[in-house]
């Protein structure tokens, strides 16, 4: 079930779903503004956060930024009638290319079968729409190209393009007064290869590119909120698995006994997942 979960006063957001790849939704509430962070995969999952926030008597949302053209991010765009949406120019591209698709059941499959879109989706869609799939591609308002700062009135939101392998268009948005970061997909790996997958170079840059914010808070659309301690441990993990990937490219044993040693313990299923993603992305090197 989903939740409402206030973090402070300035900062509300609404857990995932896994089942039909509901991300977390965000809203910074600010003296003058209030920002909705992406619009969720339909409708149905934008109305019932508006529903949430409405509840909570906050002030209504003005201005909605998006993290990424993908479609769980996205598809809820139609509800948020008269709320300025903003973006980066390449997720503008990324969502104009889905304005001719159809949804129902053979568009999907054809789809899938032509490697434009992956079955996880697919069925995510499935699962989220059901057979009335009366989806609407709604282009953003306002775009940006590397970066944007937002003054809601007591509070700033820094935008910033930092693409990654999930997607070449991510952005991810920092709380400047909050000391929030928000990742959006950023960090997680690329679903639209053929097989799942996260590149050393792309990984280590953007990592980069994160340590650069004083953020105490992380958020992960499809996790929760962690600290600033706990997200330092993923990123160490992260950063170890990447560097040894270059070492032992495409070699899932070499990576596998060279990182089990680095850590001078045997490793969990999530590191065998991230390893098997480093494994896909520098096959053939």
């Amino acid at each position: 079930m989903q939740t409402l979960i206030k973090h402070s006063e300035r900062f509300w957001y609404m857990t995932p779903v896994d089942r039909t790849d509901r991300p977390i939704l965000g809203a910074v509430v600010g003296d003058t503004h209030t920002l909705l962070i992406d619009a969720g995969n339909s409708v149905s999952h934008a109305s019932f956060f508006l529903e949430q926030l409405e509840k909570q008597v906050l002030r209504a949302p003005s201005m909605v930024a998006l993290t990424h053209w993908h479609w769980d991010h996205i598809f809820g765009l139609p509800v948020l009638e008269g709320v300025v949406s903003i973006a980066s120019e390449a997720t503008k591209q990324g969502m104009e290319k889905l304005v001719p698709y159809d949804w129902d059941d053979a568009s999907l499959d054809e789809r899938v079968a032509q490697g434009i879109e992956i079955a996880f989706c697919a069925e995510a869609i499935r699962e989220e729409y059901g057979d009335a799939r009366d989806i609407e591609i709604v282009l953003p308002t306002l775009t940006f190209q590397e970066s944007l700062t937002l003054d809601l009135g007591g509070v700033h939101v820094v935008l910033k393009h930092v693409g990654g392998d999930h997607a070449k268009d991510a952005v991810i948005l920092y709380f400047v007064e909050e000391k929030i970061l928000f990742l959006g997909d950023a960090l997680y790996a690329n679903l639209y290869a053929p097989t799942w997958r996260m590149t050393p170079e792309e990984t280590l840059r953007l990592l980069d590119v994160l340590e650069t914010f004083d953020a105490q808070q992380i958020v992960w659309s499809h996790g929760e909120m962690v600290s600033r301690e706990a997200f330092a441990e993923d990123c160490l993990a992260l950063r170890r698995i990447a560097t040894i990937s270059n070492d032992f490219p495409g070699n899932i044993d070499g990576i596998t006994r060279s990182y089990a040693s680095l850590v001078n313990r045997e490793i969990n299923e999530e590191e065998k997942e991230l390893i098997t993603f480093f494994v896909n992305g520098t096959m053939g090197r």
